[in-house]
């Protein structure tokens, strides 16, 4: 994991202004960036902005990025997910989240992105929850996103004609809610440059190194693959 006191990144805890709520989100960006450095929305999974989640910021500012990751149940009163092994409360929590709501709270992360670096190009990153979440905002906010990588998001219900820009998916083969078969189909018919992989070795949630089902070799490929794809069609500048 990348330390909060690496010296060649900075981490911020933001407060973003919506007209309902005041919504925290976590923050990081390369101390040598720039107005141009491009940045990337990262949509929690299940588990809320726990570990994991503040780690894939940071790692995506130690690879050049601005990224943020807005709490979407902070409306909720949900529990901390650090080190949480019963789902049950967040999936009732996940239940009740709005799509226009929660569009919202990421458009205000992108927006708070675009204050700080006004020439940014912005890309959408989910996991689990959120890379469903992040499949969606490919549709409903392109006008501001860039790039979409989905980790193991449910593509049920999505079409992917709809979407309008480029796709770098991750999914496990073994993975029980989101059939392989299905995937493939997803992927021929997307109009879009894409980079959608199927990894034989794993099952959802591949890329949790605090949970069981944590495969590394399909982790770190899918990572390397999804920050090459982000530089190619967000460009990253150092």
């Amino acid at each position: 994991m990348i330390s909060e006191d690496d010296p060649t990144i900075s981490v911020e805890r933001v407060s973003l202004r919506r007209p309902d709520a005041q919504i925290p989100a976590y923050a990081a960006w390369p101390v040598r960036a720039l107005a141009n450095t491009p940045s990337v929305v990262v949509v929690m999974h299940i588990w809320g902005v726990d570990a994991p989640i503040r780690d894939a910021v940071l790692r995506l500012a130690k690879s050049g990025f601005a990224a943020i990751a807005p709490d979407l149940f902070a409306r909720f009163d949900a529990p901390n997910g650090d080190g949480a092994s019963d789902y049950t409360p967040f999936r009732a929590i996940a239940d009740r989240l709005d799509r226009k709501q929660y569009g919202g709270d990421l458009r205000a992360g992108a927006l708070w992105l675009r204050s700080k670096f006004p020439q940014t190009k912005i890309g959408i990153l989910g996991f689990c929850l959120g890379g469903r979440i992040a499949l969606v905002e490919a549709i409903d906010d392109a006008d501001i996103f860039s790039a979409v990588v989905p980790f193991y998001g449910s593509i049920k219900g999505i079409d992917p004609e709809k979407i309008t820009i480029p796709v770098c998916g991750s999914y496990g083969a073994q993975d029980q809610s989101i059939p392989a078969d299905d995937v493939r189909a997803f992927r021929n018919e997307l109009r879009v440059p894409n980079d959608v992989r199927i990894y034989n070795t794993a099952g959802h949630a591949f890329c949790d190194d605090t949970r069981e089902r944590f495969v590394p070799s399909a982790a770190e490929d899918a990572w390397k693959r999804s920050v090459t794809f982000l530089r190619e069609h967000l460009g990253v500048h150092r």
